[in-house]
């Protein structure tokens, strides 16, 4: 174990192992310069079970494609605090025993995400879609046995996506058990709808070329999993204005918080324009939700990039985290942001009134100032989690140690505050999570010009006062398994 500042990091246990899907021929699209990475991890998430500490599942991309998603999700599950994990998965794609009796006959799966309920059921939630047609749909799969075994799929949502005629794609979804009420929980994506037109080669192109919206789309279980109500648009603000990165905490009063990230490309009637991290909040469970969001802060993000080459990063930020202390309430949100050094770092503001007003945000990532190379100060994917005693760490990946030799060293990193968490001279425990550097320039691509690609975000869960985090490694000189996923435990 070793030890940094005051926290002592475990060694890193691999979770991941050869892909389940090795062989399966679906879901190539035959698209010029698609790549397969087989054997590849990425994007992983994880929960901790409240009522058996031991139980933890993760859930991760398996074998990504470079134009989108991957052959499916897998999850692993461990009954001894992380000692041993064992991996399963859900039907959420055919590589993965989707068929169309079941509900998961889509040629790719993207975007897991996993929450237990208070009784130790676990939910897993997954965005299947085809690469041939645009099929798409948001997909719920539940455990009631710790994530040993996965009941068939229940389909949220299920588009044809033909542009021609109307086009719409679900993307970006996570899934909450509520904390206060095994009975009931909570996804949330977004829904990029355009009109009929001619068809366009991306989303991209119709975003500039024509009319779209983006709104938020929500569906709620209020007994334990058995029905989920219909899906439904909870947030939409006109054409030309979106949002994305939708995921939801639960307050100790009950209150649903929705953080993400919205956009306003034209104005609007209320005359705003531009990015920002915002809020909705729900009194009655996700019965009805505000009209209008709260501000967190404006994000300014810039993207992620290869210190080296400039080649972007798939970590665009726009992706924000929060977590919220089960004890006070209090909401802590993180995200990428370039206002503090004009590379994106990590910023954190948090709230004292459940979501109503926000803090001033600072810069929580430790990484030291480069006055030579500013590209190496960048921090990306940020993580977010409050322990028992109301501390809290964020979690984010760095090239502090980059040097001109080929290749980009990058590291991962846990940085702790134990109170008063406004106050960025109140993170200074600091931890290196990766004993080695790796290359972040021989990761899986991921969807064209966004480059390397490790995730949009990575798995922080606690238990007690340690913090466990699942998050992906590079595997340097081996490109048949170019990636695995790793879990260390963090004690104060």
């Amino acid at each position: 174990m070793q030890v940094a500042g005051a926290s002592s990091v475990a060694p890193l246990t691999i979770i991941s192992g050869p892909s389940p899907f090795a062989g399966c021929p679906i879901g190539g699209s035959g698209t010029p310069g698609e790549v397969l990475y087989p054997n590849a991890e990425e994007e992983p998430w994880l929960d901790v079970n409240p009522a058996n500490p031991n139980n933890m599942i993760s859930v991760w991309q398996q074998d990504r494609w470079s134009n989108g998603g991957a052959h499916g999700l897998v999850a692993a599950v461990t009954h001894d605090g992380g000692q041993t994990w064992t991996p399963n998965f859900a039907h959420f794609s055919e590589c993965a025993g989707g068929t169309t009796a079941n509900g998961g006959d889509y040629e790719r799966a993207s975007d897991p995400w996993v929450s237990f309920a208070p009784n130790g059921h676990a939910y897993q939630i997954s965005l299947s879609f085809d690469a041939n047609t645009n099929r798409n749909g948001v997909l719920v799969s539940k455990s009631t046995d710790g994530g040993d075994t996965w009941s068939e799929p229940t389909s949220l949502i299920r588009d044809s996506g033909n542009r021609d005629v109307g086009y719409a794609f679900n993307d970006k979804e996570s899934i909450t058990a509520d904390p206060t009420n095994s009975n009931y929980a909570y996804a949330v994506w977004d829904r990029f709808t355009t009109p009929a037109g001619n068809s366009l080669a991306s989303i991209e192109g119709a975003i500039h070329s024509r009319s779209f919206r983006e709104p938020i789309w929500f569906s709620r279980t209020t007994d334990g999993g058995q029905t989920w109500e219909p899906a439904r648009n909870i947030y939409d603000r006109s054409e030309f204005n979106g949002t994305i990165g939708s995921q939801i905490v639960v307050l100790p009063n009950g209150d649903l918080i929705n953080i993400f990230d919205e956009f306003f490309v034209h104005k609007n009637s209320d005359k705003q324009r531009g990015e920002s991290i915002s809020i909705i909040r729900s009194t009655d469970k996700g019965a009805t939700w505000s009209k209008t969001s709260t501000v967190v802060a404006a994000s300014l993000e810039r993207g992620a990039f290869d210190p080296d080459t400039g080649r972007p990063i798939r970590a665009e930020g726009g992706i924000p985290e929060i977590a919220v202390d089960r004890s006070s309430g209090r909401l802590y949100a993180v995200w990428q942001d370039s206002r503090f050094s004009g590379v994106d770092e990590i910023a954190l503001s948090t709230s004292s009134d459940g979501g109503r007003s926000w803090s001033a945000p600072i810069k929580v990532n430790q990484t030291p100032r480069n006055a030579t190379t500013p590209a190496d100060q960048q921090a990306f994917v940020p993580n977010i989690r409050v322990a028992s005693d109301g501390s809290v760490a964020v979690t984010y990946y760095d090239f502090r140690n980059n040097d001109p030799s080929p290749g980009v060293p990058t590291d991962a990193w846990m940085v702790r505050c134990a109170s008063s968490c406004g106050s960025a001279s109140n993170w200074s425990d600091e931890a290196r999570l990766s004993p080695a550097s790796f290359d972040i320039e021989q990761a899986p691509a991921a969807r064209g010009p966004f480059g390397y690609f490790l995730g949009e975000y990575e798995g922080l869960g606690n238990v007690g006062n340690r913090f466990v985090y699942a998050f992906i490694q590079v595997n340097n000189g081996n490109a048949a398994n170019r990636t695995d996923m790793f879990e260390t435990t963090v004690t104060p």
